[in-house]
């Protein structure tokens, strides 16, 4: 195994960024797409950079049965503790899995699954068409892959809002940028992700964005505050052309 790269970062990550309003819209957000696209539990889902569970989990609650597949023992490590708390039947219904995403085929003996994400990867990789691969070699016939990626198409709009002008007239023309925690990360299309798919035999079936108005400030509501925040967010997610000046895109895709 490489170095753990997440090993510094995970209370950040895991304590911070999930739990602040941005990342629970984030979750929210994902579940509601995935909503409308996974088959009913007791299906079986792949999750490849799983991290601690936030996406996976709430799948584990509803009865879906869990691979959380993650190359970072600190980020597994985390997600075991929070494993920890959920009820008996929810731990019963995920696995938890060291290894490299693009590896993913050989750690899961060959298996298909119903689904497989991939959110909030992509972006941390030298390039994605290895990871897409795998990801479409673990989905069965009908199933469905979901992966989050860094937008492409709108890298300019947060140094252009911070006025840092000169970065913003460089990111019109960049494919990544230095993310909140500190790590580089690269941008995706959907057109090029989307053929990424073709080529793998997965149709492109929707895209979402994710991340409009909640990236572009600092939020620190309440619980009542929060859904109202989310249900635009979701709503903006699905129309055009607020959905392509998200932050991040989502793609689904079906075998």
């Amino acid at each position: 195994m490489t170095e753990d790269v997440w090993a510094g970062l995970t209370d950040r990550f895991v304590e911070g960024a999930y739990a602040t309003v941005k990342g629970r819209v984030r979750t929210y957000v994902l579940h509601r797409h995935l909503m409308d696209h996974l088959p009913p539990p007791p299906a079986a889902v792949l999750d490849v950079g799983g991290g601690a569970g936030h996406q996976s989990f709430p799948l584990a609650r509803l009865g879906y049965e869990t691979v959380l597949l993650d190359s970072s023992e600190a980020m597994l490590a985390a997600a075991e503790r929070r494993l920890a708390a959920e009820s008996a039947d929810v731990r019963d219904r995920v696995r938890l899995v060291l290894g490299s995403g693009e590896e993913a085929p050989s750690l899961t003996q060959g298996r298909r699954f119903a689904a497989v994400l991939c959110h909030g990867v992509l972006m941390y990789l030298p390039e994605p068409a290895p990871m897409i691969e795998a990801l479409c070699a673990c989905t069965a016939v009908d199933g469905i892959v979901s992966v989050m990626a860094l937008n492409a198409a709108t890298l300019a709009v947060r140094p252009a809002l911070e006025r840092r002008w000169d970065d913003a007239q460089a990111a019109f023309h960049a494919r990544g940028e230095r993310g909140v925690l500190g790590l580089n990360t690269r941008a995706d299309t959907v057109e090029e992700l989307s053929s990424m798919f073709a080529d793998h035999g997965v149709r492109p079936l929707a895209w979402y964005g994710v991340w409009l108005f909640t990236d572009w400030m600092t939020l620190d509501e309440d619980e009542d505050e929060l859904t109202r925040i989310a249900e635009v967010e979701l709503e903006a997610s699905r129309r055009d052309p607020y959905r392509q000046l998200s932050r991040v895109f989502h793609l689904v895709g079906r075998r």
